[in-house]
């Protein structure tokens, strides 16, 4: 792996997408498909970290996802992705989803989640990935617990 860039805040790769929920996104009931919100969370999250790292990246891993308001055809969903922590070669991105009424304005988390991400060359290897400048506490915080889910996430892992 060549050496790494300069490290970069969280802030620099921030993504923010919005849509708006058509029949073609949801179930019978006029709730959007849980596996549309989870295709938009993965592609937040794919941005954030190619953004963060620079080129192409793949998802590696999602976390525990719980839904937590349903979100209704017409109404409008707001995802906002950040980087939490990097690692050699890969990263933690969180990605939260809001539901949002147009014509109240009134608006509500739907989901939270984390993925881990790796970046990769042109020929499909892990690449590194710049280290993440912490700019506050709450960075730091962050980075913190997505050091300590990984490990869990490791300790979990199958030998090969």
């Amino acid at each position: 792996m060549e050496d790494t860039a300069a490290p970069k805040p969280a802030s620099a790769s921030r993504t923010v997408m919005t849509f708006l929920v058509f029949p073609e996104h949801a179930n019978a009931l006029g709730k959007a498909f849980g596996g549309q919100i989870m295709a938009w969370t993965d592609m937040c999250g794919g941005i954030c970290s190619m953004r963060h790292s620079a080129g192409t990246t793949v998802t590696a891993a999602l976390d525990d996802l719980q839904f937590e308001r349903p979100i209704l055809i017409g109404d409008m969903v707001t995802l906002e992705g950040r980087v939490n922590a990097t690692f050699r070669s890969s990263m933690e991105v969180e990605v939260t989803v809001h539901g949002e009424n147009p014509a109240t304005g009134a608006r509500w988390r739907c989901v939270e989640a984390r993925l881990t991400f790796v970046a990769i060359d042109d020929k499909g290897r892990a690449r590194l990935v710049p280290p993440l400048l912490p700019e506050s506490d709450d960075d730091l915080a962050r980075i913190a617990g997505a050091t300590a889910r990984r490990d869990e996430r490791l300790a979990r892992r199958k030998p090969r």
